[in-house]
């Protein structure tokens, strides 16, 4: 299995990981908000939906970008060679603000969440064809919180990002 295909299944997993976890919650847990601080089931999974469909569009404009003979960022790659993990712990404050693109906005039932979410998938494992382990080394459009990612590092935040609010999801269970 190529890098990119394992990044990619990373994601799916992650995914449905998430999902299942969130399929286990009762009606009343679902809206239910720990403190006003926090998003409940349904706005986590709307924000999951927005954060992630933002990296694939910034993946995909990237790949259309080298395929021009272009790129879509110049600048200094301070996070190159980074893991995803020590990327987040240098760049992001203990209660982040979300950028208004990823940020709960529209609202409705779990379940449109849900098959929204689901529906990424079709263009996730799009990029199976789209791009190459060598690929992975392009920086692609700068994270609005920590800065550049090339396609590894967007692909593995897209990981760990929904892993993170998979863990929050989980917590009001407790």
């Amino acid at each position: 299995m190529t890098q990119v295909q394992l990044l990619i299944e990373s994601i799916s997993k992650a995914r449905a990981d998430y999902l299942s976890e969130v399929n286990s919650l009762s009606i009343h847990q679902i809206s239910n908000k720990l403190s006003d601080e926090v998003w409940n089931a349904i706005e986590i999974t709307e924000h999951l939906y927005w954060a992630e469909q933002n990296g694939l569009v910034a993946i995909y404009k990237t790949i259309h970008a080298k395929e021009e003979g272009k790129s879509v960022w110049e600048g200094d790659p301070v996070n190159k060679g980074l893991p995803i993990e020590v990327i987040i712990d240098r760049t992001w404050q203990t209660k982040e603000i979300v950028p208004a693109s990823a940020a709960p906005r529209v609202g409705g039932p779990i379940d449109l969440w849900t098959n929204y979410l689901k529906s990424l998938d079709v263009p996730l494992h799009g990029l199976v064809n789209k791009l190459t382990d060598e690929d992975l080394g392009i920086m692609t459009f700068p994270h609005p919180i920590s800065g550049p990612f090339d396609i590894r590092q967007r692909l593995e935040f897209l990981r760990f990002h929904i892993e993170r609010h998979r863990n929050q999801v989980a917590a009001v269970k407790i």
